[in-house]
């Protein structure tokens, strides 16, 4: 159990993964820096030896946040950062005609190829005769993209449809 936990550690979820030894070596390369610091910092100054450690133990203390911001303990054991599902969280655009009734056309289909979906946005453009949706959606499988867009496309009426990575926001003037 615990050989797979400390796997889990070094192994990134980006393109390069941190070993063991590069860890340490990290923390200790760090903590010699902040000794140094407080040693130069109490030559001829008056000082407490409380601020002394702190001043030793910042560098190692941010060094070990860069590498679990940086590394997968976040990602992995901890659950902030990068969702697991993060490649699978799409934004979904999808241009429709205005006699359709959007509220409700698109939910079987969604609940087909998605594990949930959420309506973020509707938009009318082209002077009010279409409506431009965009939709939050975790996908089920990655390689049913092409499917999902070709059932959308045989109920908008071949109009546009575009799904891009998760939006952090929408920014429009």
């Amino acid at each position: 159990m615990f050989t797979n936990m400390f796997q889990g550690i070094f192994q990134g979820v980006g393109a390069q993964d941190i070993q063991p030894p590069q860890f340490l070596l990290c923390l200790l390369v760090s903590l010699i820096i902040g000794v140094f610091l407080a040693f130069v910092y109490t030559y001829k100054i008056r000082y407490t030896q409380s601020f002394v450690v702190t001043l030793a133990l910042i560098p190692a203390i941010v060094c070990l946040v860069i590498l679990l911001v940086n590394g997968s303990i976040c990602y992995t054991h901890f659950g902030f950062g990068i969702p697991k599902a993060a490649g699978r969280m799409k934004t979904l655009h999808i241009t429709i005609p205005e006699h359709l009734d959007y509220t409700q056309i698109f939910d079987s289909l969604l609940g087909e190829y998605t594990t949930s979906y959420e309506i973020l946005s509707v938009k009318t453009t082209n002077m009010g005769s279409l409506f431009k949706l965009t939709y939050q959606i975790t996908l089920k499988e990655l390689g049913k993209e092409k499917q999902l867009i070709d059932e959308l496309r045989c109920r908008n009426g071949n109009l546009e449809i575009m799904i891009t990575r998760q939006e952090t926001g929408v920014y429009e003037l």
